[in-house]
Parts: structure tokens; C-alpha cells; sequence
């Protein structure tokens, strides 16, 4: 493991370890009495994000690799099924650190947002999407950005231009764009209260009247590109060079943190494995920013 990771997996962990002693109420539920795990809530979590780093898709193949080269810094280690189960249960703690790190950002109080959805594939078969226990959540969609249809889900974020996730959410994939964005503002009133003014820039499928209204009722300005038979909305010669962040925030999500390389099969499992990959990039962001490093989306440093 590089020095440079090495001094992430630290910083992050000491930074969950504060958090947790000032609000125990963030660890996950566990019995009073009973066996208490050797490996902290801390460790666990530390653990999702470098092996999202590190590119692996297996979580035994993870813990072999764990015991083998990380046994210094995490000498507790449980078995896989332990280690699946209680990172399922830390769901809560998660999407907490991922807010607690991106609010600690220089890029937190940027006042642009871009917003999409992207295809999370959880299947190919016919008898996948029977048998799975992700039928009735996940379903057939067709992504217009690859020209392809899919059976899964669709992961929508919001995110700054230099690609710090602000909101997110996953949905079928053939949820309304529109719905769910609104849906991830009206569930989130403490961060728009933080960002008055907003603008965020979507694409063309984020259109309506209705939907225009409540965005404009929240303080928020639409950039989008005009439909057919629409006129030239403003801001229109600024809309393509900014568009092109969120479809390299997608790219990193699936081409460096494997987001369609999963491996969940319920719906726990996809949620936990997708929030790590949107916390390890959190973390990264973060990281970088406290660094000082120029590019503060850059993995280079952290994937190998």
C-alpha cells in the first residue's frame, strides 16, 4: 500500500473515531450484552473505503488480501459473512461520514451543481431478473447516453463541478428523473439552506413546468439545454463545457471505483457497496483538498 494511501486510511480513520465518540448514537445497534466485536466501527468503514480504492470486487478476496498485506494497521479481521453483515448495518454511518467529509471541503460551498442518473446494472439473465431479490426494485431501463438497456437500478447524484457528491439516491430504472431530484432536495432542507441561490445544471430531461416551479420555489436556477420545438434557454453557451463534470464524475464512479462491479445481491448489499464507492470518492476529494493537491477527483495516488 502507497504512503500516500496509507496516510488517507489514517486520516480517515481517525476522523470516523472522532465522530463516533461524540455521537456514539452513529454506531450501528448492537445488543448491550454479548461479544464485542475487536474490529471498531471505525476500522469497518475504513476498511469499505480501501477496498473500493484498491479496485476489488470480492470481499473474500479483499480479506485474504487484508490478512496478507494490512495486518499492521487492522490486526482484527473478521470472517466474511461477519464482515458482509456488519457492514450492512453501518448504512447509517456511512452516509453520514460521506456528508461529514464533503462538508469539511473547500468545494462544499460551490455555488453550481450538476445533476444526472446512471445506470447501475445488477444483472443480465432472464432468470436474474426472476429469481433475484432485487426484482420489484431493480427493472429494466435504457440509458440514452451508451444506447443500451439494462436491468437494474439508477444511481442520482448531485454534485459539485470539481465532483464532490452533495445528494444522492438510487431508484428503479425507470424512476422520473424529475421526481427524484426533487425528492433528494425536499429530504435534504439543511443542505439548501447552507447553498441559497443554487444553480444546478442538468440535461434535457429534467424539463416541466411544474418541476421548473418547485426548483425556482427552492431558491434554485435550472440550466438545461432546450428540447425540440423549445426556444434557446439562457445560459446556453455555458451548458456544454459544464455538462461534460458529471459525465466524468460517472466515469470515475464506473471506470476507477467499479460502480457497476458491485457483486450486491439484495437490496442491503447493492446500497452498502454503492454508498462505500460514493464515499471513497468523498474521501479522495477530501484528502486531496487537505493536501493541497490541484486535482482534488485525482485517484492516481491512491490506486495501487
Amino acid at each position: 500500500m502507497t504512503n500516500e494511501l496509507n496516510t488517507l486510511a489514517t486520516a480517515l480513520y481517525v476522523r470516523i473515531d472522532d465522530a463516533l465518540k461524540a455521537q456514539p448514537q452513529l454506531a450501528p445497534w448492537r445488543p448491550k450484552v454479548g461479544i464485542a466485536p475487536v474490529l471498531g466501527d471505525a476500522e469497518l468503514v475504513t476498511l469499505a473505503v480501501l477496498s473500493v480504492l484498491l479496485g476489488f470486487t470480492s470481499e473474500r478476496r479483499w480479506l485474504r488480501y487484508a490478512r496478507a498485506e494490512l495486518s499492521g494497521m487492522f490486526p482484527h479481521l473478521p470472517g466474511q459473512p461477519g464482515y458482509n453483515r456488519r457492514l450492512r448495518k453501518a448504512g447509517g454511518l456511512v452516509v453520514h461520514v460521506i456528508r461529514m467529509l464533503a462538508a469539511d471541503t473547500s468545494l462544499w460551498s460551490d455555488d453550481v451543481w450538476v445533476a444526472d442518473s446512471t445506470p447501475v446494472e445488477c444483472g443480465r439473465s432472464a432468470q436474474t431478473a426472476r429469481r433475484s431479490a432485487l426484482a420489484g426494485w431493480a427493472e429494466y431501463g435504457y440509458c440514452a447516453s451508451h444506447s443500451r438497456y439494462f436491468w437494474g437500478l439508477r444511481l442520482h447524484l448531485v454534485c459539485t463541478l470539481g465532483g464532490l457528491p452533495v445528494l444522492f439516491a438510487l431508484s428503479g430504472a425507470k424512476a422520473d428523473e424529475r421526481e427524484v431530484l426533487s425528492g433528494m432536495l425536499q429530504a435534504a432542507p439543511d443542505v439548501l439552506a447552507t447553498h441559497p441561490h443554487q444553480t444546478i445544471i442538468t440535461d434535457r430531461q429534467y424539463y416541466g413546468r411544474a418541476f421548473e416551479r418547485d426548483l425556482t420555489e427552492r431558491e434554485i436556477h435550472l440550466l438545461r439545454p432546450a428540447r425540440r420545438g423549445e426556444p434557446e434557454r439562457a445560459g446556453a453557451a455555458l451548458f456544454k463545457p459544464l455538462r461534460q463534470s458529471i459525465e466524468s464524475i460517472n466515469q470515475t464512479l464506473k471506470g476507477q471505483l467499479n460502480l457497476e462491479r458491485h457483486g450486491g445481491r439484495t437490496p442491503a448489499g447493492v446500497i452498502i457497496r454503492v454508498l462505500a464507492r460514493i464515499l471513497a470518492l468523498t474521501t479522495a476529494i477530501w484528502h486531496n483538498d487537505k493536501t493541497g493537491q490541484p486535482i482534488k477527483r485525482s485517484l492516481i495516488a491512491y490506486d495501487h
